[in-house]
């Protein structure tokens, strides 16, 4: 596994790499475009750590299993263990904040979901979790005001802010970590607004948190 976590200078930082724990349907316009309903319990799935991968200076995608969409999403860096948190126990603990891909396999996952069978394998492939850097949480005066986006090819994909979350940050982390302990160096992934749609060997990203960073990446 290439993967280690870095911050947006490319330094390393010093925590393992952990799980990587996911919130679905977490933004209302993205449960729009899915025709799904919005629930009062959260819908948490993890990733293993085999599925993270640096996004830059490209990632690759697997070929043969039908689309693949981005979902673009805040990933959330774990520094201290959480068990059982309150939500507001939830900001010591967190290292930082960066951008990620929730890479899908659509086709699969529906395939899946029709059969009413579990759709870990749609979600947790080797790669399907690339990461760009990490800013430092003290860096962030206003994590649940953060502006974000995706554009394709030269053309704007997703955009968001955390603002429009159903679930805040300290509150989602909190939830999560009443079914799964965080250990230090575990990512959490915060939902992705509308815009998911297939990507393609050769496509061209770029990848902007707020006036934090900009990232330039491929599909390979």
């Amino acid at each position: 596994m290439n993967y280690s976590h870095q911050q947006r200078d490319s330094s390393t930082i010093s925590l393992p790499v952990g799980k990587v724990v996911c919130i679905g349907q977490n933004y209302q316009d993205h449960i729009a475009e899915m025709q799904s309903k919005t629930a009062a319990e959260p819908l948490f799935f993890i990733k293993p750590a085999t599925a993270l991968c640096p996004l830059a200076p490209a990632f690759a995608i697997p070929a043969g299993r039908g689309a693949v969409h981005n979902e673009l999403e805040i990933a959330v860096l774990i520094g201290k263990s959480l068990t059982q948190a309150l939500p507001e126990q939830v900001a010591e603990a967190i290292w930082g904040y960066s951008l990620a891909l929730d890479l899908t396999l659509r086709d699969v996952q529906a395939n899946l979901k029709q059969l009413g069978r579990p759709w870990e394998i749609a979600k947790g492939f080797d790669g399907a979790c690339p990461v760009a850097g990490f800013v430092p949480a003290a860096d962030i005066a206003h994590p649940q005001q953060l502006d974000f986006s995706l554009t394709v090819n030269g053309s704007r994909r997703q955009q968001g802010n955390s603002a429009n979350m159903i679930r805040g940050i300290s509150q989602l982390i909190s939830e999560m970590s009443h079914h799964f302990t965080l250990l230090a160096g575990d990512i959490v992934l915060t939902g992705t607004p509308a815009g998911v749609g297939p990507l393609h060997k050769g496509d061209e990203l770029q990848l902007q948190l707020a006036d934090y960073f900009t990232v330039t990446t491929r599909v390979s």
